[in-house]
């Protein structure tokens, strides 16, 4: 009996022993990436976190920044470098040609988005040409939507 005693409860320890070696691994939830402090508002009213893209002319997208990479994000601004896609819009912008122009981007004037209050967003977007740019000045701002 003793024999039986011993062997039951030595499978019952190896048993504890490994529901508590898996357990932790299951229950572990993934970590979500931190609620964004500051966002840029897009055409379609969405807040963006570090956005890949970007559409500046919303009425017609004839100018929009693409492969965006950003070297800072805080709620004091944001800096980037990508691409400004324009259209030259030559004889028409219907018949225009797309053109892109190096850009570094900057984002600031961070202000509380009213259509989320638990979020602030960008107000102003600047852009620095350090080549050629679409209309000959080396620096333009916009202010954004929202």
């Amino acid at each position: 009996m003793r024999r039986h005693t011993f062997r039951t409860t030595l499978t019952l320890c190896a048993a504890a022993g490994l529901a508590a070696a898996v357990v932790p691994a299951s229950a572990a939830a993934p970590q979500a990436p931190p609620a964004p402090e500051v966002v840029a508002v897009d055409c379609a009213a969405r807040g963006q976190d570090r956005p890949g893209d970007y559409i500046i002319a919303c009425g017609d997208g004839n100018n929009r920044l693409t492969r965006l990479r950003w070297t800072s994000w805080g709620p004091d601004g944001a800096v980037g470098t990508g691409v400004n896609v324009v259209n030259d819009c030559r004889p028409y912008c219907a018949a225009g040609t797309l053109r892109s122009y190096p850009v570094t981007v900057r984002l600031d004037r961070a202000e509380v988005w009213k259509a989320q209050p638990d979020l602030r967003r960008f107000t102003e977007l600047t852009l620095s040409y350090p080549e050629a740019s679409p209309d000959q000045a080396a620096r333009v701002t916009y202010r954004l939507p929202g």
